[in-house]
Protein backbone atom coordinates (compact mmCIF):
# COMPACT_ATOMS: atom_id res chain seq x y z
CA UNK A 1 0.00 0.00 0.00
CA UNK A 2 1.59 3.48 -1.06
CA UNK A 3 1.89 5.59 2.09
CA UNK A 4 0.37 8.65 2.91
CA UNK A 5 1.25 12.33 3.46
CA UNK A 6 1.11 12.67 6.85
CA UNK A 7 -0.92 16.19 8.29
CA UNK A 8 0.76 15.69 11.37
CA UNK A 9 3.95 17.04 10.23
CA UNK A 10 2.17 20.96 10.19
CA UNK A 11 0.65 22.43 13.17
CA UNK A 12 -2.90 23.12 13.10
CA UNK A 13 -1.63 26.78 13.77
CA UNK A 14 -0.31 26.81 10.19
CA UNK A 15 -3.74 26.06 8.40
CA UNK A 16 -6.20 29.34 8.07
CA UNK A 17 -9.69 28.88 7.72
CA UNK A 18 -11.08 29.87 4.47
CA UNK A 19 -14.51 28.40 3.52
CA UNK A 20 -17.01 25.60 4.13
CA UNK A 21 -20.16 23.87 2.51
CA UNK A 22 -22.57 22.15 3.80
CA UNK A 23 -20.21 18.52 4.11
CA UNK A 24 -16.80 20.30 4.12
CA UNK A 25 -14.72 23.09 5.65
CA UNK A 26 -11.85 24.15 3.73
CA UNK A 27 -7.89 25.06 5.36
CA UNK A 28 -5.37 27.14 3.61
CA UNK A 29 -1.20 26.16 4.37
CA UNK A 30 0.26 29.24 5.92
CA UNK A 31 3.02 27.18 7.46
CA UNK A 32 7.07 27.44 7.18
CA UNK A 33 8.06 26.39 3.45
CA UNK A 34 6.94 22.93 2.78
CA UNK A 35 7.07 20.88 -0.31
CA UNK A 36 4.25 18.83 0.07
CA UNK A 37 1.98 21.81 1.64
CA UNK A 38 3.12 24.61 -0.19
CA UNK A 39 -0.14 26.39 -2.06
CA UNK A 40 -2.34 23.59 -0.95
CA UNK A 41 -5.64 23.85 0.42
CA UNK A 42 -6.83 20.51 2.95
CA UNK A 43 -10.71 19.60 2.64
CA UNK A 44 -11.87 18.07 6.08
CA UNK A 45 -15.61 16.40 6.63
CA UNK A 46 -18.08 17.84 8.88
CA UNK A 47 -20.00 16.14 11.54
CA UNK A 48 -23.28 16.91 11.60
CA UNK A 49 -25.04 18.47 14.67
CA UNK A 50 -27.66 15.96 15.70
CA UNK A 51 -28.98 17.36 19.11
CA UNK A 52 -27.45 20.63 21.32
CA UNK A 53 -24.51 17.91 22.47
CA UNK A 54 -24.35 15.32 19.69
CA UNK A 55 -22.06 15.46 16.38
CA UNK A 56 -22.65 12.60 14.44
CA UNK A 57 -20.66 11.47 11.22
CA UNK A 58 -23.10 10.67 7.96
CA UNK A 59 -22.97 6.92 7.59
CA UNK A 60 -22.61 7.28 3.88
CA UNK A 61 -19.63 9.24 4.17
CA UNK A 62 -17.69 7.81 7.05
CA UNK A 63 -14.71 6.63 6.08
CA UNK A 64 -13.18 3.29 7.78
CA UNK A 65 -9.61 3.26 9.21
CA UNK A 66 -8.01 1.07 7.03
CA UNK A 67 -9.39 2.62 3.48
CA UNK A 68 -6.67 4.42 2.31
CA UNK A 69 -8.54 7.08 0.39
CA UNK A 70 -11.25 9.84 0.85
CA UNK A 71 -14.82 8.33 -0.82
CA UNK A 72 -14.40 11.52 -2.69
CA UNK A 73 -11.27 10.76 -4.55
CA UNK A 74 -12.64 7.50 -6.36
CA UNK A 75 -15.82 9.79 -6.84
CA UNK A 76 -13.82 12.44 -9.06
CA UNK A 77 -11.68 9.48 -10.66
CA UNK A 78 -14.20 6.80 -11.26
CA UNK A 79 -17.29 8.42 -11.91
CA UNK A 80 -16.84 12.78 -12.36
CA UNK A 81 -13.91 12.31 -14.81
CA UNK A 82 -15.68 10.75 -16.94
CA UNK A 83 -18.00 13.04 -17.90
CA UNK A 84 -16.00 16.62 -17.13
CA UNK A 85 -12.73 17.49 -19.27
CA UNK A 86 -9.67 16.82 -16.90
CA UNK A 87 -9.27 20.96 -17.37
CA UNK A 88 -12.22 21.43 -14.87
CA UNK A 89 -11.31 18.92 -12.10
CA UNK A 90 -8.58 19.45 -9.81
CA UNK A 91 -6.18 16.75 -8.51
CA UNK A 92 -6.85 15.36 -5.14
CA UNK A 93 -4.86 13.33 -2.39
CA UNK A 94 -5.30 11.33 0.06
CA UNK A 95 -3.95 12.37 3.62
CA UNK A 96 -3.58 11.03 7.18
CA UNK A 97 -4.87 13.04 10.16
CA UNK A 98 -5.53 12.15 13.90
CA UNK A 99 -7.99 13.19 16.26
CA UNK A 100 -5.89 15.28 18.28
CA UNK A 101 -4.67 17.19 15.47
CA UNK A 102 -7.84 17.65 14.14
CA UNK A 103 -9.54 18.46 18.08
CA UNK A 104 -6.33 20.93 18.25
CA UNK A 105 -7.11 22.69 14.88
CA UNK A 106 -11.14 23.43 15.38
CA UNK A 107 -10.25 24.35 18.73
CA UNK A 108 -8.44 27.09 16.66
CA UNK A 109 -10.91 28.03 14.18
CA UNK A 110 -14.06 27.57 15.48
CA UNK A 111 -14.65 31.26 16.31
CA UNK A 112 -13.80 32.26 12.51
CA UNK A 113 -16.55 30.36 11.18
CA UNK A 114 -20.08 31.30 10.38
CA UNK A 115 -22.83 31.25 13.23
CA UNK A 116 -25.17 29.38 10.95
CA UNK A 117 -22.77 26.80 9.94
CA UNK A 118 -21.70 26.41 13.41
CA UNK A 119 -25.47 25.76 14.48
CA UNK A 120 -25.21 22.86 12.12
CA UNK A 121 -21.98 20.67 12.49
CA UNK A 122 -18.07 20.86 12.72
CA UNK A 123 -15.17 18.99 11.89
CA UNK A 124 -15.85 15.66 12.10
CA UNK A 125 -12.58 14.63 14.60
CA UNK A 126 -12.84 11.10 14.32
CA UNK A 127 -11.91 10.97 10.37
CA UNK A 128 -8.34 9.54 9.81
CA UNK A 129 -8.05 10.64 6.23
CA UNK A 130 -8.64 13.94 4.41
CA UNK A 131 -8.37 15.05 1.32
CA UNK A 132 -5.02 17.56 -0.45
CA UNK A 133 -5.40 19.50 -3.16
CA UNK A 134 -4.58 22.87 -4.87
CA UNK A 135 -5.04 26.39 -2.90
CA UNK A 136 -7.03 28.13 -5.35
CA UNK A 137 -7.24 31.22 -3.61
CA UNK A 138 -3.88 31.80 -2.13
CA UNK A 139 -1.24 33.99 -3.84
CA UNK A 140 -1.75 36.94 -5.54
CA UNK A 141 -4.55 36.42 -7.62
CA UNK A 142 -8.52 36.98 -6.56
CA UNK A 143 -10.73 34.49 -6.96
CA UNK A 144 -14.41 33.94 -7.39
CA UNK A 145 -16.72 31.30 -6.95
CA UNK A 146 -20.00 30.97 -8.27
CA UNK A 147 -22.64 28.17 -7.51
CA UNK A 148 -24.92 28.17 -10.60
CA UNK A 149 -27.75 25.94 -9.70
CA UNK A 150 -29.69 24.56 -11.99
CA UNK A 151 -29.48 25.45 -15.56
CA UNK A 152 -33.28 23.49 -17.28
CA UNK A 153 -36.76 23.68 -17.09
CA UNK A 154 -38.09 20.36 -16.64
CA UNK A 155 -40.24 18.52 -19.06
CA UNK A 156 -43.73 18.67 -18.30
CA UNK A 157 -44.29 15.25 -19.30
CA UNK A 158 -44.27 13.84 -15.72
CA UNK A 159 -45.68 16.45 -13.72
CA UNK A 160 -48.92 16.50 -12.37
CA UNK A 161 -51.72 19.51 -13.65
CA UNK A 162 -51.17 21.74 -10.82
CA UNK A 163 -47.58 22.26 -10.86
CA UNK A 164 -46.53 21.98 -14.94
CA UNK A 165 -47.46 25.37 -15.03
CA UNK A 166 -45.25 26.78 -12.58
CA UNK A 167 -42.23 24.45 -13.00
CA UNK A 168 -41.88 24.66 -16.57
CA UNK A 169 -42.56 28.70 -16.27
CA UNK A 170 -40.02 29.38 -13.39
CA UNK A 171 -36.80 27.92 -12.11
CA UNK A 172 -36.57 25.44 -9.55
CA UNK A 173 -33.68 28.00 -8.15
CA UNK A 174 -35.76 31.17 -8.61
CA UNK A 175 -39.27 29.44 -7.09
CA UNK A 176 -36.53 28.03 -3.86
CA UNK A 177 -35.33 31.89 -4.16
CA UNK A 178 -38.83 32.90 -3.20
CA UNK A 179 -39.75 30.12 -0.86
CA UNK A 180 -36.57 30.81 1.02
CA UNK A 181 -37.22 34.63 0.90
CA UNK A 182 -40.32 34.57 2.61
CA UNK A 183 -38.80 33.09 5.08
CA UNK A 184 -36.45 35.79 5.38
CA UNK A 185 -32.81 33.95 4.35
CA UNK A 186 -30.09 35.73 3.20
CA UNK A 187 -30.61 34.27 -1.18
CA UNK A 188 -29.72 36.07 -4.02
CA UNK A 189 -33.52 36.34 -5.29
CA UNK A 190 -32.76 38.26 -8.54
CA UNK A 191 -30.81 35.88 -9.80
CA UNK A 192 -31.43 33.49 -12.53
CA UNK A 193 -29.56 30.64 -12.79
CA UNK A 194 -30.75 30.03 -16.62
CA UNK A 195 -29.56 33.41 -17.18
CA UNK A 196 -25.87 32.35 -16.39
CA UNK A 197 -26.11 29.52 -18.34
CA UNK A 198 -27.39 30.74 -21.33
CA UNK A 199 -23.92 31.75 -23.00
CA UNK A 200 -26.04 35.10 -24.26
CA UNK A 201 -23.95 38.40 -23.10
CA UNK A 202 -26.83 40.11 -22.06
CA UNK A 203 -27.93 37.57 -19.88
CA UNK A 204 -24.72 36.66 -18.64
CA UNK A 205 -24.43 40.11 -17.44
CA UNK A 206 -27.58 40.65 -15.48
CA UNK A 207 -26.74 37.42 -14.02
CA UNK A 208 -23.93 38.34 -13.00
CA UNK A 209 -24.94 41.36 -11.66
CA UNK A 210 -27.82 40.22 -9.55
CA UNK A 211 -25.15 37.94 -8.30
CA UNK A 212 -23.19 41.23 -7.21
CA UNK A 213 -25.96 42.82 -5.81
CA UNK A 214 -27.18 40.06 -3.45
CA UNK A 215 -23.25 39.60 -2.19
CA UNK A 216 -23.21 43.05 -1.58
CA UNK A 217 -27.01 43.10 0.21
CA UNK A 218 -26.06 40.49 2.42
CA UNK A 219 -22.30 41.20 3.42
CA UNK A 220 -21.04 38.03 1.41
CA UNK A 221 -23.40 35.60 3.06
CA UNK A 222 -25.31 34.66 -0.11
CA UNK A 223 -23.72 31.47 -0.89
CA UNK A 224 -24.12 31.63 -4.86
CA UNK A 225 -21.60 34.09 -4.69
CA UNK A 226 -17.84 34.25 -3.13
CA UNK A 227 -14.90 36.75 -3.91
CA UNK A 228 -11.20 36.21 -2.11
CA UNK A 229 -8.44 38.07 -2.83
CA UNK A 230 -4.87 37.02 -2.14
CA UNK A 231 -6.29 34.46 0.65
CA UNK A 232 -8.59 36.57 2.66
CA UNK A 233 -12.41 36.63 1.70
CA UNK A 234 -14.07 39.77 0.84
CA UNK A 235 -17.16 40.66 3.27
CA UNK A 236 -18.74 43.96 1.36
CA UNK A 237 -21.09 46.33 3.25
CA UNK A 238 -22.39 49.60 2.20
CA UNK A 239 -19.27 51.19 2.38
CA UNK A 240 -16.86 51.09 -0.35
CA UNK A 241 -13.79 50.56 1.62
CA UNK A 242 -15.52 47.07 2.47
CA UNK A 243 -14.36 46.23 -0.89
CA UNK A 244 -10.66 48.43 -1.03
CA UNK A 245 -8.69 45.07 -1.33
CA UNK A 246 -10.89 43.80 -4.48
CA UNK A 247 -10.93 47.90 -5.95
CA UNK A 248 -6.96 47.65 -5.67
CA UNK A 249 -6.51 43.86 -7.05
CA UNK A 250 -8.90 44.95 -10.58
CA UNK A 251 -6.41 48.33 -11.14
CA UNK A 252 -9.22 50.66 -9.63
CA UNK A 253 -7.95 54.21 -8.68
CA UNK A 254 -8.10 55.29 -5.02
CA UNK A 255 -11.51 56.89 -5.40
CA UNK A 256 -14.15 54.40 -6.06
CA UNK A 257 -17.83 53.31 -6.05
CA UNK A 258 -19.27 50.04 -5.30
CA UNK A 259 -20.98 50.42 -8.65
CA UNK A 260 -17.40 50.89 -10.22
CA UNK A 261 -16.13 47.91 -8.47
CA UNK A 262 -18.94 45.74 -9.61
CA UNK A 263 -18.47 46.80 -13.38
CA UNK A 264 -14.78 45.91 -13.13
CA UNK A 265 -15.33 42.69 -11.73
CA UNK A 266 -17.90 42.19 -14.27
CA UNK A 267 -15.64 42.80 -17.12
CA UNK A 268 -12.71 40.67 -15.61
CA UNK A 269 -15.79 37.46 -14.92
CA UNK A 270 -17.80 38.06 -18.10
CA UNK A 271 -15.12 36.74 -20.96
CA UNK A 272 -14.36 33.66 -18.75
CA UNK A 273 -17.77 32.42 -18.12
CA UNK A 274 -18.57 33.34 -22.62
CA UNK A 275 -16.06 31.36 -23.95
CA UNK A 276 -16.00 28.26 -21.64
CA UNK A 277 -17.67 25.25 -22.21
CA UNK A 278 -18.34 23.98 -19.03
CA UNK A 279 -21.77 25.65 -18.15
CA UNK A 280 -23.09 24.15 -21.26
CA UNK A 281 -21.60 20.53 -20.29
CA UNK A 282 -22.61 20.61 -16.51
CA UNK A 283 -26.75 22.14 -17.64
CA UNK A 284 -26.38 19.09 -20.55
CA UNK A 285 -25.81 16.84 -16.99
CA UNK A 286 -28.14 18.05 -14.65
CA UNK A 287 -30.82 17.80 -17.41
CA UNK A 288 -30.18 13.69 -18.83
CA UNK A 289 -29.42 12.92 -15.56
CA UNK A 290 -32.55 14.29 -14.48
CA UNK A 291 -35.17 13.36 -17.40
CA UNK A 292 -37.77 12.57 -15.34
CA UNK A 293 -38.04 15.02 -12.28
CA UNK A 294 -38.41 14.66 -8.93
CA UNK A 295 -42.03 14.24 -9.05
CA UNK A 296 -41.99 11.71 -12.30
CA UNK A 297 -39.24 10.00 -10.21
CA UNK A 298 -42.18 9.30 -7.33
CA UNK A 299 -43.96 8.08 -9.54
CA UNK A 300 -42.05 5.43 -11.17
CA UNK A 301 -41.36 4.79 -7.03
CA UNK A 302 -44.55 3.98 -6.33
CA UNK A 303 -45.41 1.76 -9.44
CA UNK A 304 -42.87 -0.62 -8.14
CA UNK A 305 -44.30 -0.06 -4.70
CA UNK A 306 -47.98 -0.42 -5.33
CA UNK A 307 -48.84 0.22 -1.78
CA UNK A 308 -46.93 3.72 -1.79
CA UNK A 309 -48.93 6.97 -2.38
CA UNK A 310 -47.13 9.59 -4.86
CA UNK A 311 -45.91 12.45 -2.26
CA UNK A 312 -47.46 14.98 -4.91
CA UNK A 313 -51.03 13.29 -4.95
CA UNK A 314 -51.77 13.88 -1.16
CA UNK A 315 -53.16 17.09 0.22
CA UNK A 316 -50.97 18.66 2.50
CA UNK A 317 -52.45 17.48 5.72
CA UNK A 318 -52.23 13.61 4.81
CA UNK A 319 -48.69 13.61 6.37
CA UNK A 320 -45.67 11.16 5.30
CA UNK A 321 -46.87 8.50 2.06
CA UNK A 322 -47.50 5.23 3.02
CA UNK A 323 -44.02 2.92 3.15
CA UNK A 324 -41.86 2.28 1.62
CA UNK A 325 -40.30 6.20 1.10
CA UNK A 326 -38.88 7.06 -2.23
CA UNK A 327 -35.07 5.69 -1.88
CA UNK A 328 -35.95 3.70 0.59
CA UNK A 329 -34.29 -0.13 1.01
CA UNK A 330 -31.51 0.89 -1.32
CA UNK A 331 -27.99 1.21 -0.24
CA UNK A 332 -26.25 3.81 -1.11
CA UNK A 333 -24.27 3.23 -4.04
CA UNK A 334 -20.50 1.73 -4.10
CA UNK A 335 -18.02 2.62 -6.35
CA UNK A 336 -18.88 -0.27 -9.05
CA UNK A 337 -22.30 0.66 -8.50
CA UNK A 338 -21.33 4.23 -10.22
CA UNK A 339 -19.44 2.47 -12.52
CA UNK A 340 -22.14 0.36 -13.77
CA UNK A 341 -24.43 2.92 -13.63
CA UNK A 342 -21.83 5.42 -15.74
CA UNK A 343 -21.77 2.82 -18.81
CA UNK A 344 -25.32 2.50 -19.25
CA UNK A 345 -25.60 6.51 -18.68
CA UNK A 346 -23.05 6.92 -21.16
CA UNK A 347 -24.22 3.95 -24.10
CA UNK A 348 -27.79 4.25 -23.29
CA UNK A 349 -29.24 7.29 -21.80
CA UNK A 350 -30.15 9.01 -25.31
CA UNK A 351 -32.06 5.66 -26.35
CA UNK A 352 -33.90 5.09 -23.32
CA UNK A 353 -37.69 6.07 -23.67
CA UNK A 354 -37.66 8.39 -20.39
CA UNK A 355 -41.26 9.26 -21.72
CA UNK A 356 -42.40 5.94 -20.27
CA UNK A 357 -40.03 4.82 -17.89
CA UNK A 358 -39.56 0.94 -17.07
CA UNK A 359 -40.23 -0.01 -13.68
CA UNK A 360 -36.86 -2.31 -14.16
CA UNK A 361 -34.63 0.89 -14.53
CA UNK A 362 -35.56 2.39 -11.24
CA UNK A 363 -32.05 1.86 -9.50
CA UNK A 364 -30.86 3.22 -12.63
CA UNK A 365 -33.00 6.69 -12.80
CA UNK A 366 -32.43 6.72 -8.15
CA UNK A 367 -28.74 7.18 -9.17
CA UNK A 368 -29.45 9.59 -12.32
CA UNK A 369 -30.90 11.61 -10.07
CA UNK A 370 -28.31 11.47 -7.34
CA UNK A 371 -25.43 12.59 -9.70
CA UNK A 372 -28.07 15.21 -11.52
CA UNK A 373 -27.99 16.50 -7.92
CA UNK A 374 -24.10 16.49 -7.46
CA UNK A 375 -23.93 18.81 -10.55
CA UNK A 376 -26.94 21.34 -9.73
CA UNK A 377 -24.99 21.57 -6.09
CA UNK A 378 -21.31 22.18 -7.47
CA UNK A 379 -19.05 25.33 -7.23
CA UNK A 380 -17.46 26.83 -10.45
CA UNK A 381 -13.63 28.87 -9.13
CA UNK A 382 -12.59 31.40 -11.62
CA UNK A 383 -8.87 32.22 -10.40
CA UNK A 384 -7.90 35.25 -12.31
CA UNK A 385 -4.55 36.46 -11.43
CA UNK A 386 -2.99 39.92 -12.36
CA UNK A 387 -2.56 39.47 -15.96
CA UNK A 388 -5.92 38.94 -16.23
CA UNK A 389 -5.89 35.38 -18.16
CA UNK A 390 -7.78 33.14 -15.35
CA UNK A 391 -8.33 29.05 -14.58
CA UNK A 392 -11.62 27.54 -14.09
CA UNK A 393 -12.17 24.95 -11.78
CA UNK A 394 -15.33 22.51 -10.42
CA UNK A 395 -15.52 22.22 -6.92
CA UNK A 396 -18.01 20.42 -4.45
CA UNK A 397 -18.81 17.75 -6.39
CA UNK A 398 -19.94 15.78 -3.10
CA UNK A 399 -21.92 12.48 -3.08
CA UNK A 400 -25.58 12.12 -2.45
CA UNK A 401 -26.52 9.94 -0.28
CA UNK A 402 -29.53 8.04 -1.04
CA UNK A 403 -31.66 9.05 1.70
CA UNK A 404 -31.61 12.62 0.06
CA UNK A 405 -34.46 11.33 -2.19
CA UNK A 406 -36.90 11.44 0.02
CA UNK A 407 -36.05 14.67 1.58
CA UNK A 408 -36.23 16.12 -1.77
CA UNK A 409 -39.11 15.15 -2.84
CA UNK A 410 -41.16 16.65 0.46
CA UNK A 411 -38.92 20.13 -0.29
CA UNK A 412 -40.20 19.67 -3.93
CA UNK A 413 -44.11 19.82 -3.32
CA UNK A 414 -43.37 22.22 -0.52
CA UNK A 415 -41.53 24.76 -2.60
CA UNK A 416 -43.92 24.42 -5.34
CA UNK A 417 -46.78 24.80 -3.38
CA UNK A 418 -45.45 28.23 -1.67
CA UNK A 419 -44.29 29.29 -4.58
CA UNK A 420 -48.18 28.95 -6.16
CA UNK A 421 -49.10 31.97 -4.02
CA UNK A 422 -46.46 34.40 -5.23
CA UNK A 423 -48.51 37.55 -6.80
CA UNK A 424 -45.99 37.48 -9.30
CA UNK A 425 -44.68 34.43 -10.94
CA UNK A 426 -41.23 34.67 -12.66
CA UNK A 427 -41.18 33.92 -16.10
CA UNK A 428 -37.53 32.18 -16.72
CA UNK A 429 -35.97 32.02 -20.19
CA UNK A 430 -35.12 29.33 -20.74
CA UNK A 431 -31.49 28.13 -21.62
CA UNK A 432 -31.73 28.00 -25.68
CA UNK A 433 -29.08 28.66 -28.86
CA UNK A 434 -26.73 31.35 -27.03
CA UNK A 435 -24.60 28.37 -26.61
Amino acid sequence: MTSLLDIRATSPRNWKYIAEGGSSIVFSYTGPPHPSFDDMALRLRKALLSSPSRLVSPSSLTLQVEDPEDPAIAFQREVVARVLPAEYLLRLEAVEVSHAWLEELAALTEERRPTERRAKGAIDVHKRRAVLTRDLVDGRVFTVEIKPKWGFLPSPTHLAPDTASVKTTTCRFCMHAHTRGVLDADVAQAYCPLDLFSGEEVRVRQALHALWDAWVSTSGMANSLRIFVQGQTVRPDASPLSIQPLASQLGLPDEFTLFTVRDAFVSQVLPLLLETSLLRILSNLQSTLDPLDIEGLSLLWSRANPSREPLQTQSPDDGAPSAPPLGSGLSDPTIDDWKQFLGIYLAKNSQMDHDHPDIADLKYYCLAYLLSATFKDCSIMFRIPEDGRGSISVIDLDIKPIDRLQKWEKLDREIVEVYKNAWKPRQCVAVGSGY
